[in-house]
């Protein structure tokens, strides 16, 4: 099987996750997937390759190889409600338009669902927690940037078109408010992109568990539409687009890159 993550360590505070990109799907639980999940439609296709840049930054680059249909490792280990209204849990039984996940009776039982947190969820955190107390203890602080990208338009998720670049600091709470504002003011400076801050999308598990900005460990979660860099239906990367947006994206985590807490 392959590693549960790939990573590239940093020597810079600033540690990239993007742990929604990932493709593989062990045979056991690939046999059992509907034909509509099998095509992995809520994948968030190609951040991987939206980011490779940020090791040239200097920055730390986790990124997790398996579906989130294996096992969401946004998600509290406990399954606990993020948002209120429609959404996905830890380990997903619906696709984002509802529809089965799992062929009729072919639903994960609670000690598979026990195994694939050991197997895949732990390790993943527990990189990123050995990770950011590593740059804490050499910089004296450290900045996580949770990437993802999601459907432009997913009605039973939000209403309407999901603007471009959409920030979440969990409403303030994971992240110094200087380094919320910069990191904003540089998403939000190209006209092109339309921009929000705390809006559908204000942060998922990982931002909001290891965002501790009294602890000097900053998190922000950027969620993009889709439609920001490729093609949607059916997916495919589009360079142009992605060169254009990365441009954005090249300042944004430049700027967090110069952010300081002092």
């Amino acid at each position: 099987m392959k590693p549960v993550f790939s990573f590239q360590g940093g020597e810079t505070p600033l540690l990239v996750s993007i742990p929604h990109s990932g493709i593989n799907v062990p045979k056991t639980i690939r046999t059992r997937l509907t034909e509509k999940a099998l095509q992995l439609p809520d994948t968030d296709w190609f951040v991987e390759r939206l980011y490779h840049w940020v090791v040239n930054q200097g920055a730390g680059l986790l990124v997790a190889n398996y579906s989130r249909y294996v096992i969401d490792l946004n998600r509290p280990a406990d399954n606990a409600a993020l948002y209120s209204g429609p959404g996905t849990g830890l380990v997903p039984d619906q696709l984002f338009d509802g529809s089965p996940v799992y062929k009729a009776g072919s639903e994960p039982d609670k000690p598979e669902l026990t195994q694939r947190l050991q197997q895949f969820w732990w390790p993943y955190h527990e990189k990123i927690n050995s990770e950011l107390q590593r740059i804490r203890e050499r910089f004296g602080y450290a900045i996580l940037l949770d990437a993802h990208s999601i459907r432009t338009e997913v009605p039973r998720l939000f209403e309407g078109r999901l603007p471009d670049l959409n920030l979440g600091s969990n409403a303030g709470a994971s992240a110094s408010p200087g380094l919320v504002a910069a990191g904003f003011s540089a998403l939000n400076t190209n006209v092109k992109y339309s921009a929000v801050l705390d809006g559908r999308f204000r942060g998922g598990y990982i931002t909001r568990n290891y965002g501790r900005p009294d602890d000097n460990i900053h998190a922000l979660q950027l969620e993009m539409a889709q439609s920001a860099y490729m093609q949607e239906e059916p997916p495919l990367f589009d360079q142009k687009l992605a060169a254009e947006v990365a441009v954005v994206l090249s300042g944004f985590t430049e700027t967090l890159l110069r952010w300081s807490p002092v």
